[in-house]
């Protein structure tokens, strides 16, 4: 696309300069396997101890003295208008990987593809403060990084972490019993669906924004607990995307009750407004065979993609209470939605109109 004006103002709408927003521009789960079949070669290297194979948020290598490196990236095109929210958004979301299995970050460098014909210079530096911002709220720096002309505004982060082996959590790891926890709401792309199409409350205007800035150091205090089987974060596949490959990986099936899975407060009116981003329907020709019976609204919510989701936690019942103290100094009260189980049919069965109970 050429132009002879660039966009210099503060008020610049980002989301207007690319053709898809935030974890919802990933290529779809279906497609993706179709690509990664083709892959054949692998280097047989004993101490790469994650790979590809499990389908994890991050690579794992062992470095000896019982610790590991976690190494991921992540980036997308823009999720908000806000340059400064967007570095931040796509910051906290690549390093969520780092958390999710189980690990502290140590130092992060960005990936920036600019449209430098239509965006200023002065954009792109409000995108890298904004990252530089919730990287520091994360404790670390970003120490470098790269950067390219292209025609569509995108950003993100490769993150470098650390653990104890035994601290490792990964998402093919759970135990049939385990209850289901998520540490944030369901429908973020949703509500930034609505946002584009004019429709979101005001009351609802930073509800998505804030979650989706809202760091998940939770879980590097989770991989310390026996308790925890498997944990990975909730993105662009979906809560369904990915508690299948939590369950695939693991040989089980899981029980979801629809009235226990946390959503955003007013989701209700947004359904009726139909405001569902396309990797909703993208999600769920990918793996919808793969889920008993839902109904429409169930299908909206349960695929929608998420932009720097919540964990998803599998938790063995017998230690629950330490999962959920752990929880409490982070300031959440999350309450069990589904059980994994034996293997059955679908990967995942829905219980609809109906709340998990659990014996105390």
């Amino acid at each position: 696309m050429e132009s002879n004006h660039i966009e210099t103002g503060k008020n610049v709408k980002l989301t207007q300069y690319s053709h898809g927003a935030g974890c919802g521009c990933k290529i779809s789960p279906k497609i993706l396997n179709s690509i990664l079949a083709q892959c054949k070669t692998e280097y047989p290297d004993p101490l790469l101890l994650v790979g590809n194979s499990t389908l994890d948020d991050a690579a794992v290598y062992d470095i000896g003295n019982n610790q590991v490196i976690i190494s991921t990236t992540d980036f997308f095109m823009p999720i908000v208008d806000d340059p400064y929210d967007f570095g931040g958004i796509a910051s906290v979301n690549a390093i969520s990987d780092i958390f999710a299995m189980g690990g502290t970050p140590l130092m992060a460098v960005a990936i920036l593809c600019w449209p430098v014909n239509l965006l200023s210079a002065e954009i792109a530096g409000q995108v890298i403060e904004g990252a530089k911002r919730a990287c520091a709220r994360a404790g670390i720096a970003i120490a470098g990084g790269h950067s390219i002309d292209g025609p569509e505004p995108i950003f993100g982060l490769a993150v470098t972490g650390i653990a104890q082996k035994e601290h490792i959590r990964l998402n093919c790891s759970a135990t049939a019993g385990c209850e289901l926890y998520l540490t944030k709401p369901l429908g973020i792309g949703i509500l930034s669906t609505a946002q584009k199409q004019g429709v979101l409350k005001e009351e609802d205007r930073l509800v998505a924004r804030n979650l989706m800035l809202t760091i998940n150091s939770i879980g590097q205090d989770l991989g310390k607990l026996d308790s925890v089987k498997a944990m990975t974060d909730v993105t662009g596949f979906g809560l369904l995307g990915h508690l299948i490959e939590m369950c695939e990986g693991s040989n089980l099936s899981a029980e979801i009750y629809a009235e226990s899975v946390p959503v955003i407060e007013n989701i209700a009116y947004y359904l009726d407004h139909k405001t569902f981003p396309g990797g909703t329907f993208r999600n769920f020709d990918s793996y919808g065979h793969k889920v008993g019976p839902l109904s429409d609204e169930h299908k909206y919510i349960f695929c929608d993609p998420q932009t720097s989701g919540g964990l998803l936690v599998a938790v063995s019942p017998e230690g629950k209470e330490a999962f959920l103290e752990i929880a409490s100094q982070y300031g959440l009260k999350p309450e069990a939605f589904g059980i994994l189980q034996n293997k059955s049919e679908f990967a995942v069965n829905i219980v609809a109109n109906s709340k998990l109970h659990l014996p105390a």
